[in-house]
């Protein structure tokens, strides 16, 4: 018969998921609004969405909303799992509280993951990289390492081939175009790219990573020292979309837990990243990726992979740990 848990076993439970959300803030988010809430409670450790954070003009839908939080959530479980703890984790708990996205749990001690640690090491070190990269290409095995990753966490990862480039490239340019064209948008834009700097959530120059696909230019508006895209063509680098079979909140977060699998595991490698959600945000060209998809899943975001030039990029600004995280008790 069990026998309830000592203060101490509960304190060090407490320290132990305390510390994973602390380390989930490093996930990367749409225009860094970080739009996610922890809760330490009853031996668990609760994801809540933050709606004042939900960009309204650009994520009506709240699916980059949900992707965001999905990071979050892979980055605390790897963490756990990397320390040597068991999870469980129970996505959408609660039908009647849609804004409860997981519960996790540690089940106890655990043979220690070995392929977790080096996500975990890449965690603070991933960058949203908007310059040009390098001319080597992304070799095909690690292509489908990053493939791997993803389809472990239950979505999936299309490579865009040369001959659908001029597609993506198309779809990504209108989609900026026309965003940018609304004045709604332009004024989101800015309130998210002019916060205070100590707000912890002032945007990089160009949030959702807009160097166009098969472009040499990148529009980057209100740019930052070092953080700009600069100019020259990325010859190696590789587009590939993230996409799953369904286009729910429940596929959102998981597409989310495949997102941050795929960042970590590509800067675990040593490439470089930038998600670029244009084509998503808006509902035709999302359905000119779901064509080049062929119509096999919903899009959830494209990165763009390949070699970073040299230079370290600063980290994104971040909330502070007493913002994001509740612990009761």
């Amino acid at each position: 018969m069990s026998q309830p848990s000592t203060w101490t076993e509960q304190t060090a439970t407490v320290r132990v998921l305390e510390a994973a959300a602390r380390q989930s803030l490093h996930a990367p988010s749409v225009f860094n609004t970080q739009p996610w809430r922890w809760r330490v409670a009853g031996g668990a450790l609760e994801l809540r969405t933050d709606p004042g954070r939900q960009l309204t003009v650009t994520d009506p839908d709240g699916r980059l909303l949900v992707l965001s939080c999905g990071a979050a959530l892979h980055h605390a479980r790897i963490s756990l799992t990397a320390a040597g703890w068991g999870v469980e984790v129970d996505r959408l708990p609660d039908p009647a509280d849609p804004g409860l996205l997981a519960r996790l749990r540690t089940t106890g001690p655990a043979e220690l993951d070995v392929a977790a640690g080096p996500l975990v090491d890449a965690i603070p070190r991933r960058r949203t990289d908007r310059r040009a990269y390098g001319d080597r290409p992304v070799p095909e095995p690690l292509l489908t390492r990053l493939r791997e990753a993803v389809e472990a966490e239950g979505a999936h990862l299309h490579v865009v081939r040369p001959d659908q480039m001029p597609m993506l490239a198309v779809s990504t340019a209108r989609a900026a175009d026309a965003e940018l064209a609304d004045p709604a948008y332009r004024a989101e834009l800015r309130e998210w790219t002019n916060r205070p700097a100590g707000s912890g959530t002032a945007c990089p120059p160009r949030p959702s990573g807009r160097r166009r696909a098969g472009s040499r230019y990148a529009t980057t508006p209100g740019g930052a020292a070092g953080l700009t895209a600069g100019t020259d063509f990325d010859r190696g680098a590789a587009y590939v979309i993230l996409f799953g079979e369904r286009d729910d909140p429940a596929a959102w977060l998981r597409g989310g837990e495949a997102l941050s699998a795929l960042l970590l595991t590509a800067t675990a490698a040593g490439l470089a990243t930038a998600p670029i959600s244009d084509a998503i945000e808006l509902a035709w060209p999302r359905r000119m990726m779901r064509d080049l998809l062929a119509g096999i899943g919903d899009p959830y975001l494209v990165v763009r992979v390949g070699w970073a030039p040299a230079g370290e990029l600063p980290p994104a600004p971040r909330r502070a740990p007493a913002e994001v995280i509740e612990v009761d008790g």
